[in-house]
């Protein structure tokens, strides 16, 4: 039996019926995604013509490609625990790259390297202050909160009243606008 001939195990959808799916979630929400893309393209501006530094490894840089990615491909969710953990990589990297005399843990606590890096003045108040909300907004997408609970999505909904679609909406924006803003610090920012 040539391998043309034997069906897969996993699926009965051939090749074809695949190209199909993905063509079509292509053309869906198109606009949308160019709009996304758009935004992402003029937040970018800000972080100069050479770019930026990007502390924290393979793990910091996929999460930041990943971000942009799902945010262009209106995956609002992934979004946001990219950003927060691209934002936890960059900052705690740089506090061991550029400090090595500090005494840094091995496994540092996020409000920690937010204190450290404020005392540095690598960031704001205001940066910590919106810093801990991407963290608030990451925590019930990772973490099980019961719908009584203020930050569970769904009662964020109601209390706002919005959908839920439009509260990751503007979530996102904030998510993704906050890390390209710590990208752009001077810090990371290449000329």
């Amino acid at each position: 039996m040539s391998r043309d001939d034997q069906p897969d195990l996993l699926s009965d959808h051939s090749d074809l019926d695949f190209v199909r799916h993905l063509l079509a979630d292509l053309h869906d929400d198109l606009p949308d995604k160019v709009g996304r893309f758009r935004m992402l393209t003029d937040l970018g501006a800000q972080m100069g013509r050479s770019g930026t530094m990007i502390f924290g490894g393979h793990a910091a840089y996929h999460a930041w490609v990943e971000a942009r990615s799902s945010f262009v491909h209106g995956n609002f969710v992934a979004t946001i625990l990219l950003c927060q953990g691209l934002v936890e990589h960059l900052l705690a990297a740089y506090l061991h790259a550029g400090l090595l005399i500090d005494d840094l843990p091995d496994r540092i606590q996020f409000a920690d390297t937010l204190r450290r890096c404020r005392e540095r003045e690598v960031i704001s108040d205001e940066d910590v202050t919106d810093l801990r909300r991407m963290m608030a907004l990451r925590h019930p997408l990772s973490h099980f909160r019961h719908a009584h609970d203020g930050s569970n999505l769904d009662r964020r909904s109601i209390d706002k009243s919005t959908t839920v679609e439009e509260l990751l909406r503007r979530d996102v924006i904030f998510s993704i606008g906050l890390a390209v803003r710590m990208l752009a610090k001077p810090a990371f920012r290449l000329g």
